[in-house]
């Protein structure tokens, strides 16, 4: 894996960690996404494995869900009860503190935001893979960080950058 990839990883769950505190304890983290990418089951230097982890050492439980790489993922974490794997997407966001999207599978193209929305304890995704418009995110009632984007919040639709560390895809 190059630096750049690991160094993207680590950044993305410390911009999580930037957003919620360094100690995730209490936390549940949805994650859509395991597979390296989407159509596969592959797990091999997927970026899922080491944001889970990075989430896992701060304290965070998990609920992840993927369309074919589910098998794979348990194999990986095995049975630990921080890590949850979900039945269905919106099952991974139940009680959950933000969404994060790892991987570009058509399924999270267009899912029912206003059902995430009610079910989740707050409203915050963390766009991987820049799968939706910030803009569209704050109307729909959530704090939007994605990738080389800036970060949108329903109340400041262009609230300081600089809370978080900045992507760069």
């Amino acid at each position: 894996m190059s630096r750049v990839n690991e160094t993207q990883r680590r950044m993305f769950a410390e911009r999580v960690a930037a957003r919620f505190g360094a100690d995730l304890s209490g936390h549940w983290f949805a994650i859509w996404g395991l597979a390296f990418k989407p159509g596969t089951d592959d797990m091999r230097e997927a970026p899922s494995v080491a944001i889970i982890e990075s989430l896992l050492r701060r304290g965070a439980r998990v609920r992840a869900f993927d369309p074919a790489a589910m098998p794979r993922a348990r194999q990986i974490f095995g049975a630990r009860p921080a890590i949850v794997m979900a039945g269905d997407p919106l099952a991974a966001t139940v009680d959950a503190s933000a969404l994060l999207v790892v991987t570009e599978w058509r399924e999270f193209r267009s899912p029912d935001f206003a059902a995430i929305r009610a079910q989740m304890r707050t409203p915050v995704l963390f766009d991987g893979r820049n799968l939706y418009e910030p803009d569209e995110m704050v109307n729909l009632g959530f704090e939007y960080f994605g990738i080389g984007r800036r970060a949108v919040h329903p109340a400041v639709p262009a609230f300081e950058e600089s809370r978080a560390p900045a992507l760069v895809a």
